[in-house]
């Protein structure tokens, strides 16, 4: 099942989950209670926190939840705040982090690589925390619209139409959709 975000980021070829890490996880979890498939491949438009450039394309298996409060040591959670799927498909390393916050302060953000986190996306780490519970396998593929600094709303805006096209394309190229 290959599945995305929603609102602005459709695909005719994939099922709009929502926007966020709330209403992505809601709409999983209804879809697998009534359906479950047998595999999760989301795709979408990611932020970069510096390593990757405009219209990369970034394969991941893992997702994060770390706020910006948590790199300024300002806060902590008892919660697992890193995950992985059990899919062998992927070999990419790059964490993907989630939040419903669009980050802006590349300074700040440049901290995300230290910890492996090359890319920001608002909902893969409810897609792979809802695919756990369920014991599905999942993926993610992203491509970098923006970097997260104080244009990143504006570089989403221009960047996107021909971004999902090239996202299209990747997927085609690759056989994943025909």
């Amino acid at each position: 099942m290959i599945i995305c975000a929603g609102r602005e980021e459709t695909f005719p070829f994939a099922e709009p989950m929502g926007v966020g890490l709330i209403e992505s996880a809601i709409n999983l979890t209804k879809r697998c209670l009534f359906d479950k498939p047998d595999f999760i491949l989301f795709i979408g438009t990611a932020g970069s926190y510096g390593k990757y450039n405009i219209f990369d394309i970034v394969e991941s298996k893992r997702a994060s939840n770390l706020e910006l409060s948590f790199l300024s040591q300002d806060s902590y959670t008892p919660l697992d705040n890193v995950l992985e799927s059990e899919n062998k498909m992927v070999r990419n390393d790059t964490i993907v982090n989630s939040s419903n916050y669009i980050s802006t302060n590349i300074k700040t953000c440049e901290k995300y690589n230290s910890y492996g986190i090359g890319i920001e996306n608002m909902e893969y780490f409810s897609i792979l925390s809802v695919a756990k519970e369920f014991e599905i396998p999942v993926a993610g593929i992203f491509i970098v619209t923006n970097f997260t600094n104080e244009n990143a709303h504006k570089d989403f805006i221009k960047n996107h139409k021909e971004a999902m096209s090239k996202l299209t394309q990747y997927l085609l190229d690759k056989k994943i959709i025909r």
